[in-house]
């Protein structure tokens, strides 16, 4: 059975929001959200037509230090945190949750690692909106209209549209008007205002079109500071 089923799709379509292009990092925090590799969720991302920036340089490999450092860790807190929390406080967030999982498992360390409860997948679309979703698209409605009456987003009907055509054969709806997608870094803007430091991580999330989870990600990866978390903070706590 595929992974990508259609609750994940909607998920997938969730974590990433609004974001166009999707950045390197958007995708590895859906990836983490998702249990799955950035890889696969870029490649899915890129199949459904949503334009992905491509992959930077690779991450240098853990030094003999950091090794060390990391072994250290786990023993300092063995079972305390999960692969994703490890990877926000260890080394200044240098290393994602994957890098963090694929040196642990190197080391044959993981019983020292907490494990990641497992997610529900939640149904976005209920039987009457699905039907709802189906009828409108046969009588030839744009996807904007169908978003409208649903009362979701452009990007998770036409995730659903794709979804219903690979599983039921659906024509996929036209879209009205196509505009060329422009990556704005909303969180950028956010920081060059200074208005970052005076906002939750829910109204940044809000505000990005982005995922809570997603935004403290990439606050702690690019070593930023907002009202209610502190990236900072917490790693030297851990220290």
């Amino acid at each position: 059975m595929s992974f990508w089923t259609e609750e994940r799709e909607e998920q997938l379509l969730a974590e990433v929001g609004k974001e166009r292009p999707v950045s390197q990092e958007t995708a590895a925090a859906a990836a983490e959200a998702l249990e799955v590799s950035t890889r696969s969720v870029s490649s899915k991302l890129r199949k459904m037509g949503i334009e992905v920036e491509k992959a930077g340089p690779r991450a240098r490999k853990f030094s003999d230090e950091q090794e060390a450092a990391l072994v250290q860790f786990l023993e300092d807190n063995d079972g305390d945190f999960t692969y994703a929390e490890i990877a926000e406080q260890f080394a200044d967030g240098e290393f994602s949750a994957k890098q963090i999982q694929g040196k642990v498992l190197s080391l044959e360390m993981t019983d020292a690692v907490k494990a990641t409860p497992k997610k529900e997948s939640v149904k976005t679309y209920s039987e009457e909106e699905e039907n709802t979703f189906v009828a409108m698209a046969n009588a030839g409605k744009y996807l904007e209209e169908i978003a409208e009456a649903l009362g979701k987003s452009l990007a998770s009907v036409r995730g659903k549209a794709l979804s219903l055509n690979r599983t039921q054969g659906l024509e996929i709806p036209k879209q009205r008007e196509s505009h060329a997608a422009t990556k704005v870094d909303v969180i950028e803007e956010l920081v060059q205002s200074g208005k970052l430091g005076d906002m939750t991580v829910n109204e940044i999330a809000e505000a990005a079109g982005k995922t809570p989870r997603g935004v403290r990600t990439i606050i702690t990866r690019r070593g930023l500071v907002c009202a209610d978390y502190k990236a900072k903070a917490k790693k030297e706590a851990a220290a």
